[in-house]
């Protein structure tokens, strides 16, 4: 049409919309999904490539026993091998079966190995109760374990464990995999399996057990330990009403089965062999076994070096101080070891309770020395070329915003070496080890026989880096001998059941890790802590005694560590959890531990030669109390500032006295 005009433009587009943002999430959400899949998948594939054959193992088998005897011969403990039998599944009173089922695997013939349904159970259980009082294990899992994996607690270990027990599901029928569990399972004081724990805690056959007797076996089965009937009939008492309790809520009793019975806890058919201290080395003697390359399947006799009055002695003084002050002091654990000068363990005490905890505290902890590590830092300067009678200054300091402080915020001023160490004057030493340098001290430390990481800064010096103690004693031992490496040992020669020598340890020339002079001079400096300084509540009046005191931060730790001419003793008190004591020092309750162990070794015939006269101090040899001035471009690698350049990464996380 005229005046009109065609318009090539296109009508407009409606603009496309965003995805929701539920649908935005949902995609995430699936995207996100696939690839944990695949992840999950991928770890399982990994994490199962090393997992053990499950074929011809769940045939019952009894272990070989193990005989631990102690330094004189006596028996100190008995493992596996005890007159228990290889019992059918059919065999075992049914009662025992029912007990075991009902209070570890109520669903045991229902589910495949893995049961979702219980691990939900037992998570609500443990969130309803704050902490863990049920696990979701199933007997076929608690066999795999047993069979193939070792304890420790991680989630790959929680994996493998699960897919073992597939496996083995897929493999054997159940009345297989129950009669495995129950013949391999440790019921405590040496007994594996149910005969061997019949016979142990009740002097006859499992066939022959009644109704509350298989109670108690199934009740040892949670915390073999703490419920054991030799040692605790009424915990053992208290543990099989639990058991009969949760027969009666599975239907495989009534109440009137239970009321007829005498629930009595059953009076102990012996006394244990051992005190709870003795198992702490046993079981340290048993790990060191699979290192002897000796041959699999056979009874042993093992010799140690064990000293069972010492042994008796340390457990004494220990156990006695905790009862007494620590609800007071809120102490609830500690750890204690004597050697000889050789490396040879005499007595070890791994915990305060072995029935609550068999964690060792002695050879598997990881704590702070605090100033108990101050001797490496003397001995590097004393290797240096210093003497014990170099002055250095005991004053505030403060280095990259750190200050570190004495235990009591007073100084003394100009000090020599020795009474730095005898009083423990924290400022003291960090001079100390800046002048020596970190590295000169880290490579000390590990001559000395310590593999743990140490700070890279100068809250080294008040031992900031959590050790083990066992190798802070190996250390000590080193220090004690005049400088000859050592490494603890427990195991002199072991036989099998004939008598035929298996194993037999070498006498080993001794290497010397530190030149005598530096070391004999330490001992003399340590001598002073005990005779005028931090040490002076283990002097005796027999023999000298040389040590060294250490207190962490807040009092998480509290240490004396000392030797006399023949004997070394490491003590530790502390918390488990790492919570603060009450005002515990290592020269107070740890010290009077020490010397009541000490009190029971006889006094050493010989003493060693003193160390040699000290130089005497000169203007030219004292530290200064601050860094010297130097030029901001040339700090100098042996200035005083060049030594701090170590201190970089941050304040340190202990000041110790």
């Amino acid at each position: 049409m005229k005046g009109e005009s065609m318009s090539t433009k296109n009508p407009k587009e409606p603009a496309r919309k965003r995805p929701s943002f539920v649908r935005r999430v949902f995609y995430g959400l699936l995207v996100g999904g696939i690839w944990l899949f695949f992840g999950l998948v991928g770890l399982g594939a990994w994490w199962s490539a090393d997992l053990p054959d499950v074929h011809h193992v769940v045939t019952p088998t009894r272990r070989p026993p193990v005989s631990i005897l102690a330094s004189d011969g006596s028996v100190v403990l008995r493992i596996g091998g005890q007159e228990g039998k290889i019992v059918d599944l059919r065999e075992l009173p049914l009662s025992l079966v029912h007990a075991v089922l009902a209070i570890e695997d109520r669903r045991f013939y229902e589910h495949g190995g893995v049961d979702p349904r219980g691990l939900l159970r037992a998570m609500l259980a443990n969130v309803r109760a704050g902490g863990v009082v049920q696990g979701g294990s199933t007997i076929t899992q608690q066999l795999a374990k047993n069979l193939f994996l070792s304890p420790e607690r991680s989630l790959k270990r929680k994996v493998q464990e699960a897919m073992l027990a597939l496996r083995l599901e897929h493999v054997y029928g159940k009345d297989q995999i129950l009669t495995a569990y129950l013949n391999e399972v440790y019921f405590g004081s040496g007994a594996y399996g149910v005969d061997a724990a019949a016979q142990t805690y009740f002097g006859k056959s499992v066939r022959d057990i009644g109704l509350a007797e298989s109670a108690v076996l199934a009740g040892l089965l949670k915390a073999p330990a703490n419920y054991g009937p030799t040692e605790n009939p009424y915990r053992a008492a208290a543990r099989m009403r639990v058991v009969l309790a949760a027969m009666v809520d599975a239907g495989y009793i009534t109440q009137a089965d239970v009321d007829a019975l005498d629930l009595q806890p059953p009076p102990p058919r012996r006394k244990p062999l051992v005190g709870d201290s003795f198992r702490y080395f046993s079981d340290w003697v048993m790990s060191q076994l699979s290192a002897l390359g000796l041959p699999e399947g056979q009874g042993l006799v093992v010799h140690t070096t064990l000293v069972s009055d010492i042994q008796r002695t340390a457990e004494r003084e220990m156990d006695a101080m905790i009862a007494k002050e620590g609800p007071a002091r809120k102490v609830s654990q500690g750890a204690a070891i004597v050697l000889g000068l050789d490396g040879r363990v005499i007595a070890m005490v791994g915990g305060a309770n072995y029935q609550a905890s068999q964690f060792n505290r002695m050879t598997q902890a990881q704590r702070q020395p605090g100033s108990a590590f101050k001797p490496m830092v003397f001995l590097a300067a004393l290797e240096s070329g210093l003497s014990p009678q170099f002055m250095v200054e005991d004053a505030p300091l403060t280095l990259d915003g750190w200050s570190p402080q004495n235990f009591d915020k007073s100084y003394m001023g100009p000090v020599s070496m020795e009474d730095a160490l005898a009083f423990s004057l924290n400022t003291a030493a960090v001079r100390v080890l800046a002048q020596t340098g970190v590295p000169a001290v880290q490579a000390l430390a590990r001559r000395l026989g310590m593999t743990a990481t140490l700070a890279d800064n100068l809250s080294l010096a008040l031992g900031s880096s959590a050790v083990r103690p066992l190798e802070l004693a190996s250390a000590y031992t080193v220090i004690a001998n005049g400088g000859l490496a050592v490494w603890p040992y427990a195991v002199t020669r072991v036989e099998d059941l004939s008598g035929h020598v298996l194993y037999a340890r070498e006498t080993e020339n001794p290497v010397r890790v530190v030149d005598a002079a530096p070391i004999l001079a330490l001992q003399d400096m340590m001598r002073a802590v005990v005779a005028r300084g931090t040490g002076h509540a283990v002097h005796m009046e027999d023999r000298w005694i040389a040590g060294k005191t250490g207190t962490s931060q807040d009092y998480r730790d509290a240490w004396f560590c000392g030797f006399d001419a023949e004997h070394v003793a490491v003590v530790w008190l502390g918390n488990d959890n790492n919570v603060p004591m009450n005002g515990v020092t290592g020269g107070g309750l740890p010290a009077r531990i020490f010397h009541g162990i000490m009190m029971g070794i006889p006094a050493p015939v010989e003493q060693p030669v003193d160390a040699p006269p000290a130089e005497e101090a000169t203007a030219q040899q004292a530290l200064p109390s601050t860094p010297p001035e130097t030029k901001p471009d040339e700090p100098g690698e042996d200035s005083f500032l060049g030594k701090i350049l170590w201190f970089l990464r941050g304040p340190p996380e202990a000041e110790v006295q």
